[in-house]
């Protein structure tokens, strides 16, 4: 699982004119199962989105196709973890510790 942090780095005004292709981008990976999660800072200076997968290079391209990041209105902060422990909602994303 992938904790991903936004940052803005522009103006907010740049933030909300890109922002209805960033929803619609947020929407599709919800639709394919990446994205369980997501919401803006408080302050409002960037965003948070839970994310699964195996492949952290993956979620890296998925992070870079942002029309957020395209439009160069923030920048990305990646975290991968194991989810060992989880609410009762996520527990099909709970893992084993690696051996």
């Amino acid at each position: 699982m992938f904790v991903l942090e936004l940052t803005y780095i522009a103006p907010i005004e740049r933030i909300d004119a890109a922002l209805a292709e960033h929803v619609a981008w947020l929407d599709a990976h919800y639709a394919s199962g990446v994205f369980i999660a997501s919401g803006r800072k408080v302050p409002r200076d960037g965003g948070v989105i839970l994310a699964v997968g195996e492949d952290r290079a993956k979620i890296e391209e998925i992070t870079r196709s942002d029309p957020f990041t395209v439009a160069g209105v923030c920048e990305y902060s990646v975290t991968e973890f194991i989810p060992t422990k989880t609410a009762p909602a996520l527990e099909s994303y709970r893992q084993e510790l690696p051996s």
